[in-house]
């Protein structure tokens, strides 16, 4: 049975209502039986794990908000410097500093400012007159490592991980974190060093020598969050860290301990790291977990192996890196067989397909011109194009699935392809047909990532 998914602030008191209700429908039902059914409705095993998840999840949840009113240049400060994941635009963290550079006696003023200035100097005078390094406080009311983890303003190294040993020593929580915006994995402590998302939020300004104490600490590696926020980047410096200390394996720490059916199993939340980097392409970090000890092997949660997925997907360096790892070898469908050549820009495996092999793959992956101009692969765009996919057709960008957000043409003024913008309009783009989810055009898109000569081209 298909469950139903709890609102972002589930409310214990209209649930308990829901049970009684259910109790009146069921013939001979008594109370616990509805709470049981009601439980298993979204997905629980029982009413207690259900009531357990609720009471963490709004003991923890947080939402960015502006203050009603006037407030303490401190908090301003605080507010201004720390990310949050909602507003976090740079003009932010510039305000934030030139509010310091005004006032420079504002991590005297609370023991959040200290935090986020990560000045030990004054936290150590905040912890001496009686200041908790464990109690939330300041205008987001987090504890002060938080503030420490989740501040952009510009520190000195020693500073930030002398502040740190001081609110570790001191009783803070390495695994201290909230549920932003009402998302299901916590923003933890370790989240705000490492940064990252699909904001692209910068990381603390030492960001792993950070995160070395807090792991030491006890902050556990398999942060659902942090593998998120840094699995769009490129570099790998974050998960050779924590792969050092333990991603992978374990018992997933006091979170899973806490929300057993809402954080993910430690070997979980590694293969999801992999599952993403073999879809784009990361080899580096698919040999780095590889070489961790991660399963590389067996099938995903799309019930395809890593290598039939590197395969799909034109990858065939990194296929041979799977190979080379254990994956057994397996043979393409013929329309996947012709996307995999496609996408590898594989001409003459293209050409040797069999007509009915791109007549099933143009019905299975209408949208595949997308996803090619995602991946930046212009030749792949051309056979595309030859073999009759159609260049207006929408689909996802981050990931190669049939569903209908933006078209080619957006795609490619997305990653900022002039010459790739130039081949679909030359081939019948039309510039006019809006994404479904921001409701934009080309012009629109071109506007906002600020694309000048794609404008240039549109209006002639």
């Amino acid at each position: 049975m298909p469950t139903v998914p709890l609102p972002e602030r589930p409310d214990l008191g209209q649930l308990r209502k829901q049970a009684k209700q259910l109790r009146r429908s069921l013939a001979g039902g008594t109370l616990a039986d509805a709470q049981r059914t009601l439980a298993r409705r979204h997905g629980f095993a029982s009413w207690t794990r259900l009531v357990r998840h609720v009471e963490a999840i709004n003991a923890r949840s947080w939402g960015y908000a502006e203050p009603s009113g006037d407030e303490p240049v401190a908090d301003r400060f605080v507010r201004l410097a720390c990310l949050n994941f909602a507003e976090d635009a740079p003009q932010r963290r510039a305000e934030a500093a030139r509010l310091l550079a005004q006032h420079p006696d504002l991590p005297e003023h609370s023991i959040a400012a200290a935090a986020a200035c990560a000045n030990a100097g004054h936290l150590q005078r905040h912890l001496a007159s009686g200041a908790s390094a464990a109690t939330p406080t300041g205008p987001y009311d987090w504890s002060p490592l938080m503030y420490l983890a989740y501040a952009r303003v510009g520190v000195g190294l020693e500073d930030t991980l002398a502040a740190a040993r001081m609110l570790l020593d001191a009783g803070a929580d390495p695994d201290d974190g909230r549920f932003f915006r009402g998302l299901p994995t916590p923003f933890t402590v370790l989240t705000g060093a490492l940064g990252g998302g699909e904001g692209d939020q910068p990381p603390h300004p030492h960001a792993i020598p950070l995160a070395r104490p807090l792991l030491a600490a006890g902050a556990d590696p398999n942060d659902g969050q942090a593998l998120y926020n840094r699995m769009f980047s490129e570099a790998d410096d974050a998960f050779e860290l924590l792969l050092a200390f333990g991603l992978g394996r374990g018992d997933g720490g006091p979170w899973r301990r806490l929300l057993p059916d809402l954080v993910d199993p430690p070997r979980e939340s590694a293969r999801k790291l992999l599952a993403w980097a073999v879809v784009h392409d990361q080899r580096r970090r698919v040999k780095l977990l590889a070489d961790n000890g991660i399963d590389v092997v067996s099938p995903l949660s799309t019930g395809l192996t890593p290598l039939e997925t590197a395969l799909r997907n034109g990858h065939r360096e990194l296929a041979e890196l799977l190979r080379g790892s254990g994956a057994h070898e397996i043979e393409l469908a013929p329309a996947d067989a012709f996307i995999s050549a496609a996408l590898a820009g594989d001409e003459a495996a293209v050409e040797a397909m069999p007509r009915e092999a791109v007549d099933a793959a143009r019905e299975a992956r209408p949208g595949l011109l997308v996803w090619a101009a995602a991946q930046g692969r212009p030749e792949s765009v051309k056979i595309l194009l030859r073999k009759g996919f159609d260049v207006n057709a929408r689909a996802r960008s981050d990931l190669p699935v049939e569903e209908p957000w933006q078209t080619a043409l957006h795609t490619a003024i997305e990653v900022g392809d002039v010459e790739l913008v130039r081949l679909l309009l030359d081939h019948g783009a039309d510039p006019g047909i809006r994404d479904h989810r921001f409701d934009g055009d080309a012009g629109d898109w071109a506007r906002h990532f600020e694309r000048a000569h794609v404008l240039d081209l549109l209006d002639r």
